[in-house]
């Protein structure tokens, strides 16, 4: 038996690998399968290309809980160690193993899918073990090896009669950490990390039906039919999934095969994903991965952290923030790299060369395939607007250079149920919706009902009216004013039609200059000035004759900074409105002529409270109906 100390810089390594090495305790788990992960496809490397000459096999990797011992047990077949390669690899602490053999046959192992990297990752064990034993039996004749430490840099080596090849290291449980002994707890961090590995992982065994066994049917004299009970089998409870899609060609999978991973991803969505991107790319970085469109909300805070990121196949987070482009952390599915560095702040990852690249390939291989689907299939995108225009505009917003990919796809819906591109649009609408000063006009509803007589006056000039109503669109339609020459966009309640839309004609009021300032005067007095800004109007004969409006820019503006951006302090001004009368209607005449000031004040404050009525008490074409009758019976 030999005895020494290992190799470490610092008086004790211990304490400072359970404060600092990572963040959760439970994360030992994840790096003791890694490793042996790492062991068995080394094994398999080696006898692919004839430097071992041992049988490969079906290996797995197994945990073991020995509750009443206070042991964690993880035992992999892959290539075990001699004596003197424990000595190396884990008695000189930060010397992975894993990267010197890439090293050693980095022209034979690309595709061998060693995870790598971990570095100190043995260690973690000591976060939850006061003390680890490892027995290990190497692929070669050496003889097996057992390694025991307690927590402190002294341990022992000696030889083992271990006679099977591959690696058994045994946690004892440290007092406060026995959590880690509990079946649940382990099936738990198994499912969460372990859950794509690609060695099978044995935890326990499992009762299944025997497939080879047909269970009998019999007929009694009664004629009652009787099937005899299946017979069970006891099999290994293989908690993982060696070979997910997305580690597949795309060539070798039907559109079932994902919308069978995506359950396998998320049990608990019982909603089927829009459509899915298959990311696969080995240059300049590596990179594959799946990523789902579900049904979209218009709140951006619930859909994110549904992105698992993965090192082969191993999870890290499922917060991708620096790694995939802000508008699509609302994604669901997988990322998987070897390239992306564990365990590192997110300002390095933000930092970091690769990461860049990363998130700008995943940007343009969304935007690719949101054209692909618009373009050969545009009725079903048209369908599936609503529930992914979220991303869209957010992307638009947030990259240049999905924006101006997105120009080819975005679509703009109208409240008749039309989906126009941009440059569709700015067709279908030039030559009506330019004012006199040559800006094209592009006029929008937020809410069809509410807004429904302000649409109807558009429409009655044959104008074209959008329907805009998700939360960020004051923000994408300020982008595409400054991006796109010479448009403005209004909504249709911003003012009456005629102002909206400047043309030379103008409608001659019929009220004198004197008419005009009794009016003027008398509508000061009842209007509440706090609240409205009375603006006379001479407009057709048949438009309302009291009409609420909010001028776009102060809206806008408002809106902008409830959802971030915006003029500063203008989410918590008050909401002012303009009172616009229209001095031709019959109602405005019969107001001056009425002799008596209360019955002008009555009828004033009538007309002010259906135009407030219009603002959201009743609905649609009812409403407006309601209007125009009420108006008929004030006069």
């Amino acid at each position: 038996m030999a005895k020494g100390s290992i190799n470490v810089s610092v008086e004790n390594i211990f304490p400072l690998i359970k404060k600092f090495l990572y963040s959760d305790h439970e994360i030992f788990l994840r790096e003791l399968i890694s490793n042996a992960t790492d062991a068995t496809l080394k094994l398999k490397h080696l006898t692919s290309i004839g430097e071992s000459k041992v049988e490969y096999g079906n290996p797995k990797i197994e945990i073991k809980i020995d509750k009443e011992g206070k042991k964690l047990h993880i035992i992999d077949q892959g290539l075990g160690m001699t004596a003197e390669e424990v000595e190396k690899y884990i008695n000189q602490v930060a010397f992975s193993g894993a990267e010197e053999f890439l090293d050693k046959y980095k022209d034979t192992a690309k595709d061998s899918g060693i995870i790598g990297h971990f570095g100190l990752g043995f260690y973690s064990a000591f976060m939850v073990a006061e003390k680890v034993e490892i027995i290990t039996k190497s692929h070669t004749d050496a003889p097996a090896a057992h390694w025991t430490c307690d927590g402190s840099p002294e341990f022992t080596l000696e030889a083992s009669d271990k006679t099977e090849r591959g690696t058994e290291i045994i946690l004892h449980i440290s007092e406060g950490e026995e959590e880690f002994l509990e079946e649940g707890r382990i099936r738990e961090l198994l499912t969460k990390y372990n859950k794509f590995m690609p060695i099978p992982i044995k935890f326990g065994t499992k009762e299944v039906n025997d497939p080879d066994f047909t269970p009998k049917t019999t007929t009694d004299k009664d004629g009652k039919e009787t099937t005899e009970p299946h017979k069970q089998i006891t099999v290994d409870d293989i908690i993982n999934n060696p070979n997910p899609a997305w580690t597949k060609q795309p060539t070798d999978l039907e559109d079932e095969d994902y919308k069978s991973f995506y359950r396998e991803l998320y049990p608990m969505q019982f909603e089927e994903p829009l459509f899915h991107i298959h990311l696969n790319v080995d240059y300049p970085f590596n990179l594959t991965g799946i990523l789902y469109f579900p049904k979209m909300t218009n709140d951006l805070n619930m859909q994110k952290d549904k992105i698992q990121l993965y090192q082969n196949q191993v999870f890290v987070t499922d917060n991708v923030e620096g790694i995939v482009p802000e508008f699509l952390t609302m994604l669901r599915g997988v990322i998987d790299s070897p390239d992306i560095p564990l365990n590192v702040s997110r300002s390095y990852l933000q930092a970091d060369g690769a990461v860049k690249k990363i998130s700008s390939y995943i940007t343009r291989k969304v935007a690719d395939k949101l054209k692909s689907l618009f373009n050969s299939n545009r009725e079903d995108f048209e369908k599936k607007w609503d529930d992914i225009k979220i991303v869209i505009e957010y992307g638009m917003l947030s990259e240049e250079k999905f924006f101006e990919k997105a120009d080819s796809f975005a679509l703009y819906p109208t409240v008749d149920g039309k989906y126009y591109t941009f440059e569709e649009l700015t067709n279908a609408v030039k030559a009506k919706q330019t004012d006199k000063d040559g800006k094209m006009v592009i006029l929008y509803a937020s809410n069809k009902d509410e807004q429904h007589a302000y649409i109807e006056s558009a429409k009655a000039k044959g104008y074209e009216v959008l329907l805009l109503d998700s939360p960020i669109v004051s923000h994408l339609m300020q982008k595409l004013e400054t991006t796109k020459e010479n448009i403005s966009f209004a909504r249709v309640d911003a003012d009456h039609i005629d102002n909206l839309i400047k043309k030379d004609d103008t409608v001659i009021s019929k009220l004198s200059e004197d008419e005009k300032t009794k009016l003027d005067e008398l509508l000061k007095e009842v209007v509440p000035s706090e609240k409205f800004m009375v603006q006379l109007e001479a407009m057709d004969s048949s438009a309302s004759p009291f009409m609420i409006t909010q001028p776009e820019f102060m809206r806008r503006m408002k809106e902008m900074q409830q959802t971030g951006g915006g003029m500063f302090g203008m989410g918590h001004m008050p909401e002012m409105y303009n009172l616009i009368v229209n001095t031709n209607h019959d109602l405005i005449n019969d107001i001056l002529n009425t002799e008596a000031k209360e019955d002008k004040e009555r009828l004033i404050n009538q007309s002010l409270d259906l135009a407030r009525l219009s603002q959201g008490l009743l609905k649609g074409e009812e409403l407006t109906n309601f209007i125009k009758r009420s108006y008929e019976m004030i006069k």
